[in-house]
């Protein structure tokens, strides 16, 4: 029978490591000593000690007459008051009611002015009055324009270019429109079946002309002032 030249160190790292997982934490754990044990009080939080500087400040003195004081007497006033009173009520102005406003049939009442009904918005002063902040950018775009128009003129005083008129403009692009009708009318002709590789070729140089002009039409179309360099 055959028996493993192993077995002996297997027996002893399995008797080792045996039942291992049967604690938490460590098998053997220090005992704590029984004269520490738990007292009452122990774990409430301690205050600071009282300095004496705060023990030998006095409270202020209280503003209460003392028993011994004795209120002055013989103080009296020459005011009528019934006059007074009279006038007052005389020359002062009456009391406006307040404006309420009704919204149930029970009669519950609310002031007018806090409940929304009133356009206090559309009734004040700079209602309707563009904003200072919206014109000073106006102002800024419309003078960041002209510094790059006047930027875009020396530039082309410089370069000697040209503007083309309305007229050249427009001659211009009927005649693009009538080359790229031209060369549709020569791509319409094609043979429906196209086998062979001049054919191929003569296709894609029609595409491609097309496609050229298409794009140059767009470019005018899109721009209204255009500049080309003088010959």
């Amino acid at each position: 029978r055959y028996i493993s030249m192993f077995r002996p160190f297997v027996k002893q790292e399995a008797e080792k490591n045996k039942a291992q997982w049967k604690t938490m934490g460590p098998a053997k754990v220090a005992v704590p000593s029984p004269k520490n044990f738990l007292q009452k009080h122990s774990k409430e939080p301690k205050l600071p000690a009282r300095k004496k500087e705060q023990e030998s400040k006095k409270l202020p003195a209280l503003s209460v007459p003392q028993r011994t004081d004795r209120p002055v007497m013989g103080i009296q006033s020459k005011k009528n008051f019934i006059n007074a009173n009279a006038v007052a009520a005389i020359t002062g102005l009456p009391k406006k009611p307040q404006p309420i406003c009704v919204d149930s049939r029970q009669g519950d009442k609310y002031l007018l002015e806090t409940s929304g009904l009133v356009p206090k918005y559309i009734k004040k002063k700079d209602y309707g009055v563009t904003p200072k902040y919206i014109t000073q950018r106006k102002e800024e775009v419309k003078r960041a324009q002209e510094e790059y128009e006047a930027s875009i003129l020396e530039h082309l005083k410089k370069n000697a270019m040209k503007r083309l008129s309305d007229e050249e403009r427009t001659s211009l692009l009927q005649g693009l429109k009538k080359n790229w009708e031209e060369v549709y009318r020569e791509f319409q002709r094609l043979p429906v079946e196209i086998d062979t590789i001049p054919k191929k070729l003569y296709k894609e140089k029609l595409e491609t002309q097309m496609k050229q002009l298409e794009h140059d039409i767009e470019v005018i179309e899109k721009h209204k002032v255009i500049y080309i360099a003088n010959e």
